[in-house]
């Protein structure tokens, strides 16, 4: 079974006693490709770093809604610079989040709106986070001419993510499918061909029923892979090969 985790946080802190170790296991566990997403400017420059060091992970480089306090014209800039590296796959994550009161939802409307232009700009894919901010996250999207991404940890209803599969986008599901609170989730997953889903761990975080509140990475995604395999009725090995398929059409695949 290969692999393809299409969202991970290797640079957080909590890998920093076993970051080499775990990184050189996870080849040999089926994961075969990972994206290193940014979050700011020092996540996006980590995530480069980590994609030399590695043949394996690719980066992503953007600013999160709840990372703004650096943003600027100029730092945007250096965005643009940073994913024209030849292992800079995606903008992102970017998006909307209106769960934290930090950032006024006008001030990351607007910071969200700059980076859906760079991304047509430049010719990659967006790699969205939306949380309480789902139909604002949605009409921006829409009223861009960005129509590759994946909207990351989906957490709304089936009949918007059927929304965005129209729009040519994909879902990424990750732990959270394994929660038995998950309703809404399996029903997306039901609702949505295989063919536009692409599974992440978002690790540290969101690590999936059996290790929920441990510390998250890659190899927990064969738990994500089984549980989308019972809900669709097919094998796990088909689960794995198609999202891999789809995280290499999103990534590397014709804008």
């Amino acid at each position: 079974m290969m692999i393809f985790d299409s969202h991970a946080h290797y640079d957080d802190a909590q890998f920093d006693t076993d970051r080499e170790a775990l990184l050189a296991s996870l080849p040999l566990k089926g994961v075969k490709k990972i994206v290193n997403i940014g979050c700011d400017l020092p996540s996006s420059q980590r995530s480069i770093t980590l994609a030399k060091q590695y043949d394996n992970i690719y980066a992503a480089v953007g600013f999160h809604p709840e990372n703004l306090s650096d943003v600027s014209e100029e730092a945007l800039e250096e965005i643009r610079l940073l994913s024209r590296h030849p292992k800079v796959c995606a903008i992102g994550e970017i998006g909307l989040d209106y769960y934290y009161d930090e950032f006024a939802p006008e001030v990351q409307r607007h910071w969200f709106q700059k980076q859906l232009q760079l991304a047509w700009e430049e010719q990659k894919p967006i790699i969205v986070h939306s949380r309480e901010a789902a139909q604002d996250t949605f009409d921006l999207i829409a009223q861009s001419k960005v129509r590759h991404g994946v909207i990351h940890c989906f957490s709304s209803s089936a009949q918007m993510a059927k929304e965005y599969v129209k729009m040519g986008f994909y879902i990424g599901i990750g732990g959270v499918i394994t929660y038995k609170n998950a309703k809404k989730l399996v029903e997306v997953v039901q609702e949505i061909p295989l063919e536009r889903i692409l599974i992440e761990t978002d690790c540290p975080y969101m690590a999936p029923v059996p290790n929920r509140g441990k510390r998250n990475d890659s190899s927990n995604l064969v738990y994500v892979v089984e549980k989308i395999a019972q809900i669709k009725g097919v094998s796990p090995e088909e689960v794995a090969a198609k999202t891999f398929q789809n995280a290499e059409n999103m990534y590397f695949g014709k804008f």
